[in-house]
């Protein structure tokens, strides 16, 4: 009988936690993790975005929020070649709400100019955790195209590790297989009720 209660309840839970994981994926704009490869989206064209924190975390990557504060080394390298002949601007501003006075939230603009090679390359110091916002644009003959993507600095140091979310979160699935298998296997009398 309590099996027959706990199916929603566990089914409830892990649409739950499954809704958090794609709400996560969306509200970082034009950033997305496909192919085991983070892209970022301009318009028609797309960038591979890579981001290391050499001395916090050496050789692993980020593909989104940036795990502590300190120094920071970002690549964004043209998918497209027809990127190349376009000049592109870099900026990152402070997340406050109001992209109104754009200069005043600034904390790194590097100007329009064409990257022939394909790649742009740029280091920042964050000194402090917070909310930013990353605007990459590309500037083609009667077209203008902006990339805006949220990202936070420093802020999951205190949270769950995403791979302590994710073995919860299978554990879950696996837990409500087993109730639904178990508890839909039950062999039924002749009057219709459990034995």
């Amino acid at each position: 009988m309590v099996l027959k209660y706990m199916r929603p309840v566990l089914l409830s839970l892990v649409l739950s936690v499954g809704f958090s994981f794609t709400t996560q994926v969306q509200a970082h704009g034009g950033l997305s993790l496909a192919d085991d490869m983070c892209k970022l989206t301009v318009g028609p064209f797309t960038m591979h975005f890579t981001g290391y924190q050499p001395e916090s975390s050496q050789e692993k990557e980020f593909c989104e929020d940036i795990p502590a504060t300190g120094r920071t080394v970002v690549a964004l390298d043209y998918i497209e070649e027809a990127l190349r002949p376009l000049r592109t601007e870099v900026r990152v501003i402070r997340d406050t709400g109001s992209e109104e006075n754009l200069d005043n939230i600034t904390v790194l603009h590097m100007p329009a100019k064409v990257y022939s090679n394909g790649s742009i390359n740029f280091e920042h110091n964050f000194n402090e955790p917070g909310k930013f916002v990353g605007l990459v644009t590309t500037f083609g003959k009667d077209q203008e195209h902006v990339s805006r993507f949220p990202f936070s600095v420093g802020e999951g140091e205190s949270n769950m590790p995403s791979g302590l979310v994710f073995a919860i979160a299978a554990a879950l699935g696996v837990g409500g297989f087993i109730l639904f298998k178990v508890g839909g296997n039950k062999p039924k009398d002749e009057g219709g009720t459990p034995a």
